[in-house]
């Protein structure tokens, strides 16, 4: 007979801060951890230009899809996207529809991978684990392809 699992805890999250992006048809991953206790207007500028840099091809504009997260619609976010918008185009997501926001399958597999059922007694071997995951996407973004490939 199998038995639920008992995996030690604090009794406390230990929630970590990390933006992500992913391009659909290639599944290239860029992730950023940010130490701050929240995201904010600042932070997410921050990872845009992050992921501007990565994903930008001379000629070839981004098309952000993102969600509804109040930082995403601070008018400093938005002069942001108007400044850059000739190597962006941002569109947002229908509120409520985390199904149709490809990162977040790449946050659930990153969850299956390394922290379900898992104890870290750390924000270090937690971070670690994280990052790991992230880094063999990266490595290896065919792991990933078929959670996140639009429909034809």
């Amino acid at each position: 007979m199998n038995s639920q699992p008992k995996i030690p805890t604090l009794g406390q999250r230990n929630t970590q801060k990390i933006f992500g992006a992913v391009e659909l048809y290639s599944a290239d991953f860029v992730f950023e951890h940010k130490n701050e206790q929240k995201f904010n207007h600042v932070t997410y500028v921050d990872f845009l230009e992050k992921m501007l840099s990565h994903f930008y091809h001379k000629g070839k504009r981004i098309f952000l899809i993102q969600d509804n997260a109040s930082y995403h619609k601070k008018s400093e976010t938005y002069e942001w996207f108007m400044s850059h918008r000739k190597y962006i185009e941002v569109f947002n997501l229908p509120p409520y529809c985390p199904e149709l926001n490809a990162a977040e399958r790449i946050w659930h597999h990153a969850r299956v991978k390394a922290t379900h059922n898992r104890y870290y007694d750390t924000k270090d071997a937690l971070c670690n684990a994280l990052f790991e995951t992230f880094e063999n996407i990266q490595k290896k973004p065919q792991s990933i392809k078929n959670l996140i490939a639009p429909p034809l």
